[in-house]
């Protein structure tokens, strides 16, 4: 009886995967907030007699005419002013079970004010609260005291006042009590409050209080608010209306009034010897003192600097001031020639291991230019046979598969909750916000004055009802089955997962206050009461967003706060841009619609994703018809991939267009032409067309041997790989055919294939020291865990090595035809045709090379320059070392998505509003005993639970979001399973008799035989037989108000058994809080796993745990970031692997040249540093994508260094200077027109690319590195060798047969080493090719 014996309210329960459900709990009301005078007057004319032993109403008199909704049957109290009545019998023996308080001893007589109906309306009053408060003993005793004196204590008269009464026509005489006033003390209300404050409800997270203060929720309720909350007649329980009045210490009301000033049990005692004190979940005074999370550490600071800064200073500083003090010990030293190195093994086998390279070049070249159609034949049959295994290409676009290992933790997590509990609810959401729009002041007469934002209008409302009953009626074509999908086919459906329709399905949005009613919106009704006026959808909403577990509202209006489907909306789910709780100020209307989702292959996932496709028509459609006044973003599910896929579309014009500037330069830097009437003849378009023709085929065909053998392929693939491979093949393409043009005349008595073969001899070295050294390099990256890096890594390393093999058979018998073509004067493009006119062109140097001889390398060298390039190169080395640590880690989701994406002005609106974050589960494998006492409390947060179980450890971590990134405590299968055996509420119950006896028996049926049918006859856990049998019960029991304990909806999904019963799985759901960044997302996996691995720890410690179990957390997300965990350590462990063989490589083939292999090594490592440090000023964070842009950058910056250290190394000149010098004019030209000048057309045409990843890291990211590559290899480079590199292999003055490239001294266009006298003798020899030095004499240094 409600008012005599309040009503249970409903407690609301979080759905699975974040779609909240509902669970009865006790309902809202009115909270008015009274200012409590010291003395308030009572009226005596009703209750006449104050005196004890005396009461003031007594029986039953039935139904309140005032009342027209009540939620539970009850009756009000007949009036009488009269003494307590002796109990007896059956009324003696139900008022020891019910209020055990009001109970006098067997030798005492115990009178009270209530009969035997009564008093049983109030034991089924108390067993309703007791749903929710029976996990803490204290405030449930102290909640149903508070009761059992108002209705039943035989001093009544003393504490209440009877305001008002009605004449009851069935008993003449009678009169039925319809308002009264309660005195109590302040201090008692306030003790049986705080018992209750902090009890929580295991399903939702949230606190029982919540539902039991009407509009003010947990966060504003008083013990005033409280009470006044229970005694309010609109509330849908209270037969009746109750005055409260909270009474100070020390003051008196008069008339006879002694206000009630019962104990009250704090929640951390025991009520009674058998029950336990409240657990620390429920209670805060009964929690042990918990330490706060260690602060992160500050950053690191030296004094006042940044400690980072000074040690990169100091290092530079040291650095410096070492390389200026050798720099001045050696300048003396510097004038005089180098000495020869000594001829020792080490010498002798580098010379034995250079002539049998060029041994075997010159005679393979020779070889493949005597037979060139054959070879070539074979080159395109293998490339293309290779190629051919495109046709078995699978490409990879799933990001879980890109950059999550199969074997990484996150995936195997992932794998587990997928097989247990079905995968991640697909989420559908609209954001509706109405910018500009004035707000409005609402004056409540119920509720009080209230701001309504512009977008909390009715005409917004109804525009967002339309766009649910259009999606509601809406049906797409899945042409897999064959059939219309309507949303009902697909919706997740948490009451009714059998046989949903439309209704049952689980869509969040504020209209669902009203339960998608128009009728319900526009509904508006006259209150009366002490404040009178008319009340509408305004009073409505702003009790339901403050009591959103409500079924009935305290206006006039009577209608349900509950969603059409049966669960709660939390405002924090359909509301958004608030503050604190006024959330009718809300900027945003989030509409959710949850969705079922299915593993890939399972053809229901295509009803999904069909679904979907016609969602965002209808949503897009909706926008377009409200642009006017709304702002309307929105998302689907498969939204990000249809995105990601639709720019990768549309981008692949631009990567056409950067790829075709990079064919026309080759095709157009290739040719040497001495005059207009031959530029036909030497023009090397087909030349330049077959050279990248090779590089493709090579890429293709590497591509198509991985498909074969099973190698999935990504579009960063198809991406990157060509630029790389296309750097690298065309830079041998131009060293190859420039320096053929070089040496255009053959030596006395040399054929042409000899020709060939010799000039091959002389580059094949280098171009196999760069392609060896980045094959290995790419091979040893291919051990990243990553897919997407390894796939990446594994690919590039064939199609380089696939590019050299290719280069040294097909692209040198083209080169061989074009020389035969050149030779008989046909022309280019049309050999068929020419002038007759033969002969090659006349072993001209191009532009870049008398640029490089004349200008650069003599200001490059000079002495005061010199010093200067290595003092700013270890400048840009030492701040990259230092912006290093400024580069940030993770890639947001927005950055791979275009700039005209639906999607981006939707995250935005999504990071500004969303009040709370994604679900988090901590999931538990099998091997732990539940049903086991140790391991139930181990487990559980209610009264009796271990201090350090799961769910409380997971409740303290939420005391520190910012740590734990937890915000809301995890729900409680075990402990709503607990609650729901509870012997004093009516959920578990078994029919005793009938055709469904032994069976379970609902708590919403009234079946006789079900009354003495409690699963449990006392308060105590059950055996692990019980637990088994009536588990699968809770976890099928629909929430009703009789019961709102039952599982369905709630727990269904949270536990997965075998068929006998054993529990093999659960999950217990938490929520994050919202995470903007994915340095965010990663922090927050990173302290979720900590936190699991002290939970894991706790429960191996239950004896019988299975050694193997554990405690995981996952959420959607963490499949993703996990490689942030570990991206850092593994990017400086695969670049360091990289560096490793270019080092061992060089070193092999330059003849164990330590010093120039050293020099190698430092150079890319200092370009690999710059790049890093231009990441952190361009924006361009670091992650898996970056990571194998760095991996290339290795490779590029190969090509930059590589063939310099290589002619360096071969240079016969005396001095250091002098070989730098020669080897930056001679390589250093071919590398600038091979790799830098191939590479920046390509690379400035992604600037213009629509996909803001593609511009990041591709556009920014490659011209780092080309332009960063180019400066060290030919500025710091030559420096650096003209400083340390070794001495001449040979003693000074004396050549070697053929050297030619490499031994045109710079004497002939550098002033700086000029022989002058030489000079002049060697110019008056215009017979002799003009790149040979037959100079015998030593030159100036």
């Amino acid at each position: 009886m409600r008012g005599q014996c309040h009503g249970a309210h409903w407690a609301p329960f979080g759905g699975t995967d974040g779609a909240p459900a509902v669970v009865p709990t006790r309902p809202p009301s009115r909270c008015h907030h009274r200012a409590t005078t010291p003395s308030p007057q009572a009226s005596p004319s009703l209750t006449p007699v104050r005196q004890a032993g005396v009461c003031a109403f007594y029986g039953e008199c039935g139904r309140n005419p005032e009342v027209n909704v009540s939620l539970v049957p009850s009756k009000v109290p007949c009036l009488s002013n009269t003494p307590a009545r002796v109990a007896q019998g059956a009324l003696l023996s139900l008022l020891r079970v019910v209020c055990p308080e009001l109970a006098r001893g067997d030798n005492e007589t115990t009178r009270v004010c209530c009969s035997y109906g009564q008093l049983s309306a109030l034991r089924i009053s108390v067993g309703l609260s007791g749903t929710v408060l029976a996990r803490c003993p204290a405030c449930a005793r102290n909640f149903a005291n508070l009761y059992c004196h108002n209705i039943c204590s035989p001093d009544q008269s003393l504490f209440t006042n009877v305001t008002r009464v009605a004449n009851y026509t069935v008993v003449p005489g009678a009169s039925a009590v319809l308002e009264y006033q309660l005195f109590y003390r302040r201090r008692y209300a306030e003790a049986a409050f705080t018992s209750c404050q902090g009890v929580r409800l295991p399903a939702t997270g949230g606190y029982a209080i919540s539902t039991m203060c009407g509009r003010y929720g947990a966060q504003l309720c008083t013990a005033q608010r409280w009470l006044d909350y229970q005694g309010d007649k609109n509330n849908g329980l209270a037969p009746l209306q109750i005055d409260f009045q909270l009474l100070p210490n020390g003051s008196e009301p008069g008339q006879g009034i002694v206000p009630l000033d019962a104990p009250a049990w704090r929640c951390d005692q025991a009520p009674s010897a058998d029950q336990e004190p409240c657990s620390c979940q429920d209670c805060a005074q009964a929690c042990p003192p918990v330490a706060p999370p260690a602060e992160p550490p500050p950053p690191f600071r030296i004094g006042r600097a940044d400690g980072v800064l000074v040690i990169c200073a100091a290092l530079f500083a040291a650095l410096a001031l070492a390389f200026l003090v050798a720099v001045l010990r050696r300048r003396g030293a510097a004038k005089a020639p180098l000495k020869p190195r000594a001829r020792g093994c080490s010498q002798r086998a580098s010379e034995a291991w250079q002539r049998g390279l060029e041994r075997a070049f010159r005679r393979w070249g020779t070889l493949v230019a005597a037979w060139p159609v054959a070879v070539l034949a074979v080159a395109v049959a293998v490339a293309g046979g290779l190629s051919a295994g495109l046709v078995t290409l699978q490409l990879t676009t799933d990001p879980v598969e890109l950059w999550s290992a199969p074997g990484s933790r996150a995936r195997q997590e992932k794998e587990f909750h997928d097989r247990h509990f079905g995968p991640f609810l697909r989420t559908n959401q609209v954001i509706v916000t109405a910018p500009g729009r004035a707000g409005l002041t609402y004056d409540s007469v119920v509720l009080g004055t209230k701001n309504f934002s512009g977008v909390l209008a009715q005409d917004v409302l109804l525009a967002l009802l339309e766009l649910q009953e259009t999606l509601a009626g809406t049906t797409a074509w899945a042409a897999g089955a064959g059939r219309n999908v309507s949303l009902q086919d697909v919706c997740y459906a948490p009451l009714n997962p059998a046989a949903p329709g439309v209704g049952d399905c689980a869509v969040n949005s504020v209209t669902q206050y009203f339960q998608n009613n128009r009728s319900h919106l526009a509904l508006s009704a006259w209150q009366d009461g002490k404040q009178q006026g008319t009340v509408d959808w305004h009073d409505h909403l702003i009790y339901c967003v403050n009591s959103p577990l409500s079924f009935k509202d305290i206006t006039a209006l009577e209608l349900s706060c509950m969603a059409e489907y049966g669960g709660p909306v939390f405002p924090y789910i359909a509301l958004g841009g608030y503050r604190e709780s006024e959330y009718t100020e809300a900027e945003a209307l989030i509409v959710t619609y949850s969705l079922n989702n299915f593993p890939a292959g399972d053809p229901r996932l295509e009803w999904a994703l069909s679904w979907e496709r016609q969602f965002l028509r209808v949503v897009r459609d909706f926008q377009r018809r409200h642009r006017h006044n709304l702002s309307v973003t929105f998302m689907a599910e498969r939204s990000l991939e249809d995105e990601i896929n639709r720019t990768s579309g549309e981008d692949l014009p631009v990567f056409a267009t950067s790829y075709l500037l990079v064919f026309a330069y080759i095709a157009l830097a290739l040719g040497e032409y001495t005059a207009w009437r031959r530029v036909l003849v030497e023009s090397k378009v087909t030349l330049a067309l077959g050279g990248i023709a090779v590089v493709l085929g090579a890429v293709l065909a590497a591509m198509g041997l991985l498909a074969l053998l099973g190698l999935r392929s990504s579009l960063i693939i198809i991406e990157v790989v060509p630029f790389l491979v296309l750097a690298v093949g065309a830079d041998n393409i131009f060293i190859f055919v420039q320096e053929l043009q070089q040496q255009s005349q053959p030596e006395p008595g040399e054929t042409r294939e000899q020709h060939l073969g010799r000039v091959l001899a002389q580059v094949a070295p280098s171009m196999l020291l760069c392609s060896l050294s980045e094959t290995v390099c790419f091979l040893l990256g291919a051990l990243s865990s990553m897919p997407a890096v390894r796939t990446f890594a594994l690919t590039a390393a064939l199609a380089i090595a696939l590019d050299f093999v290719l280069q040294m058979s097909g692209f040198v018998a083209l080169v061989a035809l074009d020389r035969r073509r050149q030779e008989a004067g046909r022309f280019d493009l049309c050999c068929c045709c020419g002038d007759g006119k033969g002969g090659t062109a006349g072993g001209g140097r191009g532009l870049l090379r008398p640029l490089l001889e004349r200008f650069y390398t003599p200001v490059l060298l000079h002495p005061l320059v010199r010093p200067a390039v290595v003092l700013l190169f270890l400048f840009l080395a030492c701040a990259g070392l230092f912006l290093l640590f400024h580069v940030s880690v993770g890639l947001d989701q927005e950055l791979a998505l275009p700039e005209d994406s639906y999607l981006l002005p939707y995250f935005s609106e999504l990071n500004r509003y969303l009040a709370v974050g994604v679900p988090t589960y901590f999931v538990t494998t099998s091997g732990f005993d539940f049903s086991s006492e140790n391991g139930t409390n181990a487990v559980c947060s209610s009264a009796g639970c271990d201090t350090n179980s799961l769910t409380q450890t997971i409740q303290l971590a939420t005391r520190f979001p910012n740590a734990s990134y937890l915000a809301i405590p995890a729900t409680s299968w075990l402990d709503d399973f607990l609650d729901w055996l509870n012997p004093t509420v009516r959920c578990c119950r078994i029919y005793q008799a009938g055709e469904h006896k032994g069976e379970f028996c609902p708590s919403t049926s009234t079946d006789p035989s079900c009354l003495l049918g409690q699963c449990l006859k006392k308060v105590r856990r059950p055996t692990a037989e019980e637990f088994q049998r009536f588990l699968p019960w809770f976890l099928q029991d629909r929430p009703t108000l009789q019961c709102a304990k039952g599982g369905l909806g709630a727990y269904d999904t949270a536990v997965s058994m075998d068929a006998n019963g054993t529990i093999l799985a659960t999950r217990f759901m938490a929520y994050q809080r919202p995470l903007r960044t994915s340095q965010e997302y990663t922090s927050a996996l990173r302290a979720a796993r900590a936190l699991a691995e002290r939970i894991t720890s706790t429960l191996r410690a239950v004896p019988g745990t299975d050694p193997a179990f554990r405690v995981f957390p996952y959420t959607v997300t963490y499949v993703y970031y996990e490689q942030y965990l570990t991206v850092v350590v593994e990017g400086l462990v695969t670049l360091a692997l990289c560096l490793v063989p270019t080092f061992a490589v060089s070193f092999l083939l330059l003849g164990m040249d330590v010093r120039s292999s050293l020099a190698t090594l430092l150079t890319i490592a200092m370009a690999l540093l710059g790049t890093v440090g231009c990441m952190a000023l361009w924006a361009v964070p670091y992650n898996a994508v970056a990571l194998i842009n760095l991996v290339a950058a290795v490779g590029i910056s190969v090509e930059f260094v590589s063939h310099i250290t290589c002619a360096f190394a071969r240079s016969r000149q005396p001095t250091r200077v002098a070989r730098a010098a020669e080897a930056t004019a001679t390589m250093g030209s071919k590398v600038v027109a091979g790799v830098a000048m191939t590479n920046l057309p390509g690379v400035a045409v992604l600037a213009f690319a629509k996909a803001r990843l593609v511009r990041i890291f591709f556009f920014r990211l490659n011209l780092i590195v080309t332009a960063l590559g180019l400066a060290h290899g030919l500025a710091f480079l030559p420096v650096l060798l003209s400083y340390i590199g070794p001495a001449p292999q040979v003693p000074a003055g004396e050549d070697t047969p053929g050297d030619t490239a490499q031994g045109t001294g710079l004497g002939l266009g550098n002033p700086c080493f000029k022989d002058k006298d030489k000079d002049k003798a060697k110019a008056k020899d215009k017979d002799k090719d003009k790149d040979k030095d037959k100079d015998k004499g030593p030159r100036k240094g």
